[in-house]
């Protein structure tokens, strides 16, 4: 793993770091290393001891429990300025895994926590961090408890349209159409939607059909019109 030059860094202003002082932002230079993870490979698991932190410069990361007679569920997806691991505790409840190419900013648990006991400031933003994830999840909780198929998919994609977005240099012309490349396959976004796969299947093919998306091979979705897809997925 190579050093990271904050200054240069693409998600800087997004990510945990983002308004941290010159000194907090020095010592957390100071410990970052830069890590290239590729397709499929785990970068946290509940086995680990003292697993490291990590925040995700780019790519999407997939987080996944199980249970212990093997069976397992998708549980999230993060993507670039996000925050991977829990400070101040040695376990990992989930496995993370890349999805796509992803770089990180890693960090020794360790090193991490000693520049937080010194910088209380971020300490703070690691709980805004903290709580953010906390109010994701459960809207998550209400879309994976009382919203249709339908609204599922659409929510999923106005999701990833929207991170995709984020994570992108420059604006497109028109805001509201969307080109989305999805991360995950259409097995994965069924178990990380509570579907089937066929469910998913047949849900994007009437959305095809009734103009909402326009699908380019296996990956790739057009959105013609951002707030029609919005409104799908708010009901």
């Amino acid at each position: 793993m190579l050093p990271v030059k904050c200054e240069s860094c693409a998600i800087r202003h997004r990510a945990l770091c983002g308004a941290l002082s010159s000194d907090a932002l020095t010592g957390l230079n100071a410990i970052a290393r830069d890590k290239a993870v590729k397709p499929g490979e785990t970068i946290l698991s509940p086995l680990d001891i003292s697993p490291p932190l990590a925040n995700i410069v780019s790519g999407v990361v997939k987080l996944s429990s199980g249970l212990s007679d093997g069976r397992s569920q998708i549980v999230g997806l993060q993507f670039a300025s996000d925050f991977l691991g829990r400070p101040f505790k040695t376990s990992c409840a989930y496995q993370a895994e890349a999805v796509t190419e992803v770089r990180l900013c890693m960090y020794e648990r360790s090193d991490f926590e000693a520049v937080s006991q010194a910088h209380p400031n971020l300490k703070h933003h690691l709980l805004t961090h903290t709580l953010d994830e906390l109010d994701a999840a459960r809207e998550w909780m209400l879309l994976l408890g009382r919203k249709s198929a339908r609204e599922r998919i659409a929510s999923f994609l106005m999701m990833v349209s929207r991170r995709n977005s984020e994570d992108g240099c420059s604006a497109p012309t028109d805001m509201n159409f969307a080109r989305i490349e999805l991360p995950l396959t259409r097995s994965d976004i069924a178990d990380f939607l509570g579907l089937t796969t066929e469910t998913v299947s047949r849900q994007m093919s009437k959305m095809k059909r009734d103009g909402l998306i326009t699908l380019e091979g296996g990956r790739t979705v057009i959105v013609p019109n951002l707030e029609l897809l919005q409104a799908v997925g708010a009901n």
